[in-house]
């Protein structure tokens, strides 16, 4: 399946602004809609991605969008993603998260008549507190946050969409994704930011477990799905297989860090229901595409840290 001229939403996000260059690379023609920020340029001003500035919860500005670029697929990756913010603001959340995805793929539906793939961001937060691990694409459901349900009902949107028109679409649900290079907002990066720059670490409750996936193995799950048959209509999971505990983290982190300094547990506040483990089986997105991560958790935890190291000192 060809899909050569392609949509990411969300293009000046975390996972965007890694997989638009990998997109450029493989010179698909690239086109990037996102919400205007003030100062947020992370691209760059690629001149062969052309941005587009929009608010998905617009149906009307969005459907004219897709009528102007006639996309063959969309990379949905837009959302507001901090599960701890979703909790104080469920209804923006649920606005841009959930209506925003129907709005765009209801207008790659109506507006498009050669749409090929609509690529949706899930995310392991979709499957909740649960007691069997590894998770697999068939476990039910059970949304613990406004974050989480947002993209359930997004999902579950989707679903009917394909059932009930043949919308083509692949749900990926990537598991806790790590490797930023500006936003020390999440525990991985706040934990190593906090270690490199200070005497003592302050941090949340040390006890959740989490499956915790490379950026380059995340952006590589879009790149295998996109015009991939194989990939049409399904839901895969896109993970290490392997749980590693906030405690744990730390450890390794001090180790390599070298950190001598205090760490001080509980100073966040904990989030209502929150997940005690997620740990993914990505044996389904092995078998039909040959995906595989690349990065174990030691890898990528080390390529972060060194990442942040030159960052604060050398720049």
């Amino acid at each position: 399946m060809s899909c050569r001229k392609v949509l990411v939403t969300g293009g000046s996000g975390f996972i965007g602004s890694h997989l638009i260059p990998e997109l450029v690379k493989l010179e698909y023609d690239v086109y990037s809609l996102e919400r205007y920020v003030a100062g947020r340029y992370v691209l760059g001003g690629h001149q062969v991605v052309k941005t587009i500035f929009g608010d998905l919860r617009d149906s009307f500005h969005i459907r004219n969008v897709i009528r102007k670029i006639q996309p063959d697929a969309v990379i949905h990756l837009a959302s507001i993603s901090p599960v701890s913010y979703s909790y104080d603001h469920p209804n923006e959340v649920l606005e841009t998260n959930l209506l925003g995805t129907v709005n765009l793929a209801e207008s790659c539906l109506r507006e498009a008549p050669h749409f090929r793939h609509f690529l949706f961001a899930g995310t392991s937060e979709e499957y909740g507190d649960q007691k069997t691990m590894p998770l697999k694409e068939n476990t039910d459901l059970r949304p613990s946050s406004p974050y989480a349900v947002s993209k359930v009902a997004a999902d579950k949107y989707l679903q009917y969409m394909c059932d009930a028109y043949g919308f083509p679409i692949t749900i990926l649900r990537n598991f806790n994704t790590y490797g930023r290079k500006k936003n020390t907002h999440f525990v991985v990066e706040r934990t190593i930011v906090q270690m490199l720059k200070t005497k003592r670490v302050m941090l949340g409750d040390p006890k959740p477990v989490r499956d915790l996936l490379y950026v380059d193995d995340h952006v590589n799950s879009y790149v295998t799905c996109l015009g991939n048959d194989k990939a049409i209509g399904e839901i895969f999971n896109f993970c290490t297989g392997h749980g590693i505990s906030i405690a744990q983290l730390v450890e390794y982190a001090k180790k390599i860090i070298d950190f001598k300094g205090e760490v001080v547990w509980n100073t966040i506040p904990e989030r209502p229901s929150d997940p005690a483990t997620l740990i993914g089986d990505y044996s389904k997105a092995k078998r039909l595409l040959g995906w595989k991560p690349h990065f174990t958790q030691e890898e990528g935890l080390a390529l972060t840290i060194k990442f942040w190291k030159e960052k604060l000192f050398t720049q």
